[in-house]
């Protein structure tokens, strides 16, 4: 059988969309939702119909990763380092960044998730805001040194993932560096519903906006991947 079918099988018993076990949450796919459903009202709908109890969120880990916080440690960033995070939701990754001294914008497409946010840390230095991946503003073009991604681009009908791909990469200024988090599938492997797992020519997709892969943090184990890339920086004499 199939591995994301089994998955789905296995897991549809749980919650519909994910099932959390711990940094191994498991994707699932729930047939009610389809490559039609509009991105953002389906994860406002899920975040407000989740009001305070946070266990209603899939995702939601409410700590950051470890394989992150690795990622983090063996290049602490300098203080000051202007970061982002995309599609944050509940800000535990954004707060971790903020801890360890970056300036940090972060994101998410549902207002009710950047309110969550905003109450679950109120005096904090993040500035959370709404915005749509697709669509965002101009003045992020190469503005971060630092940015974190996180199972974002296969909330995505595949039909938008090479925008995401390139948003998100537009993103990183020449020298900086980014953290990548993703299920993902074979090319020739059907994903009907979501999550939509990237493929690997999916991935080389990052490389081709200029990225360079300097590491796989975790062996791919066939459902996730985790990366890190780096913009190179521009030679002292080429033009902007």
């Amino acid at each position: 059988m199939h591995r994301h079918a089994q998955a789905s099988q296995a897991l549809h018993r749980a919650k519909p969309g994910f099932a959390l076990r711990g940094e191994h949450e498991r994707p699932c796919h729930h047939p009610r939702v389809s490559e039609r459903d509009h991105t953002a009202e389906f994860f406002e709908s899920l975040y407000a119909g989740a009001g305070d109890d946070y266990s209603q969120i899939p995702w939601a880990r409410l700590s950051p990763r470890p394989v992150l916080m690795n990622w983090l440690d063996a290049e602490p960033p300098a203080a000051g380092t202007v970061a982002l995070v995309v599609a944050c939701g509940l800000g535990d990754d954004a707060e971790e960044l903020a801890r360890r001294g970056c300036v940090i914008d972060a994101f998410d497409v549902s207002p009710t998730a950047i309110d969550m946010a905003r109450h679950r840390f109120p005096n904090s230095s993040v500035t959370y805001l709404v915005a749509d991946l697709i669509h965002l503003p101009s003045s992020w073009r190469e503005r971060f040194e630092l940015i974190v991604e996180v199972q974002t681009i296969q909330s995505l009908a595949p039909s938008e993932h090479r925008a995401a791909v390139a948003a998100i990469s537009t993103c990183l200024s020449p020298g900086g560096r980014m953290f990548l988090r993703a299920t993902v599938r074979d090319d020739d492997e059907l994903a009907l519903s979501r999550p939509w797992p990237l493929t690997l020519s999916e991935l080389r997709w990052f490389e081709d906006e200029g990225l360079e892969l300097t590491a796989r943090l975790t062996p791919d184990d066939h459902e996730f991947t985790h990366r890190a890339y780096r913009r190179p920086r521009r030679d002292a004499h080429s033009r902007p």
